[in-house]
């Protein structure tokens, strides 16, 4: 009876103690964007089980590379999980389909995919949501500037028939333009599409001097490999949308040779001593690779770390306005990520801001290549 009386003094004179953080965690672990979203859902796994001294639940599921099953998912974590705050979608449309839900209950949403559609631009819906992975706009500017160095004129573009090729195309020819680069050619197609050769025999007779791929994952080795069996001579870039191993390995040969901006995580040993990403960047890659093997590491599941230290570093500060499960606690958490300052990640440095839910800049880039079956850093 005292133990008891004890237990109820205690909860009232500390209100906030005891009570756990839920999180809702969707990831496209199946369908065309497995291959993104499978080691965002291994990362989760390594995020902390305990923040602050309050217990840490991730309850995780499977959308599918489907923004339906996504919707789905999140209306789920919010009616039945009761949780604080949601992780993901790995893709642009699947986190486009979340973002209503998020900002219907007032929960904070932290997603996992590269187009600036997912926070851009911060209205009344977006106000809910940050993200992790870059900006399709930030890259796209690292993209044309190795293009303007190497004096080409002329460039392509095939990209998915969706939000995440639609928004690089915008990004890409909006930048493109102020350094007077010529959009010569602008195709699209379905993420699982067994055959583009219609595509690339439209771009081969526009002669570009390169071509852009706007895609993701796996799916996106089949332009580069229609180009070259069609003889294509010019440079081949890819988004950062292709920086795991499946791609690698779905590639092969096919896919030497190509240019693109990534994380500096990507290439973490073979960054500078003095880069303010390294540090931090390499504590994941040895952690993943620590659980999964050596080389296992992907620029995804980065993603999702970085997610968790996000976590990390807001939920002490909402903890201090109001207690877990409850309206108050969401607000705070929200509020929290706005007021995130100089916090090292996977991926670069974030600095969040009412104006600003992705919070990178120029430090969360390089360029790299393809070669010899792995990235290498361009120097």
């Amino acid at each position: 009876m005292k133990k008891t009386l004890f237990a109820v003094l205690l909860t009232s004179a500390f209100p906030f103690a005891w009570a756990d953080i839920n999180v809702g965690v969707s990831v496209s672990a199946t369908g065309p964007a497995a291959s993104l979203g499978i080691p965002e859902k291994n990362t989760i796994d390594l995020l902390p089980k305990t923040i602050a001294g309050e217990k840490i639940n991730y309850i995780v599921l499977d959308d599918a590379t489907d923004p339906t099953v996504a919707t789905r998912n999140i209306k789920k974590f919010v009616a039945e999980n009761k949780v604080d705050v949601v992780i993901g979608s790995t893709t642009v449309p699947n986190s486009l389909a979340m973002t209503p839900v998020a900002a219907e209950n007032e929960t904070p949403m932290i997603s996992l995919a590269g187009g600036a559609a997912v926070v851009e631009p911060v209205d009344a819906k977006r106000a809910w949501v940050f993200k992790t992975a870059q900006n399709d706009a930030h890259m796209a500017t690292a993209i044309v500037q190795h293009m303007s160095e190497k004096k080409m004129q002329t460039v392509a573009y095939i990209g998915f028939a969706d939000a995440y090729g639609e928004g690089w195309y915008k990004e890409f020819a909006k930048v493109a333009e102020l350094k007077q680069l010529k959009v010569v050619a602008n195709e699209r197609y379905q993420r699982n599409d067994t055959s583009v050769t219609g595509q690339i025999l439209k771009i081969l007779a526009a002669k570009p001097d390169a071509v852009l791929i706007g895609g993701a994952g796996t799916p996106a080795v089949l332009p580069q490999k229609t180009l070259k069996e069609k003889g294509y001579k010019g440079v081949i870039y890819q988004t950062h949308g292709v920086a795991n191993n499946d791609f690698l390995r779905v590639g092969a040969k096919d896919v030497e040779g190509a240019i693109l901006p990534v994380g500096p995580m990507v290439v973490a040993t073979q960054l500078p001593a003095d880069n303010p990403v390294k540090k931090s960047a390499l504590d994941y890659v040895g952690r993943y690779e620590a659980a999964h093997g050596k080389g296992s590491v992907s620029s995804f599941g980065g993603h999702a770390w970085d997610a968790g230290v996000l976590l990390g570093a807001t939920v002490p500060v909402a903890l201090k306005k109001a207690k877990p499960g409850t309206p108050e606690f969401r607000k705070a958490l929200r509020d929290a990520l706005e007021g995130v300052r100089n916090l090292p990640a996977a991926h670069g440095i974030f600095n969040l801001s009412p104006q600003d839910h992705q919070g990178f800049d120029q430090r969360a880039r390089v360029m790299a290549v393809i070669e010899n079956g792995t990235w290498k850093l361009i120097k």
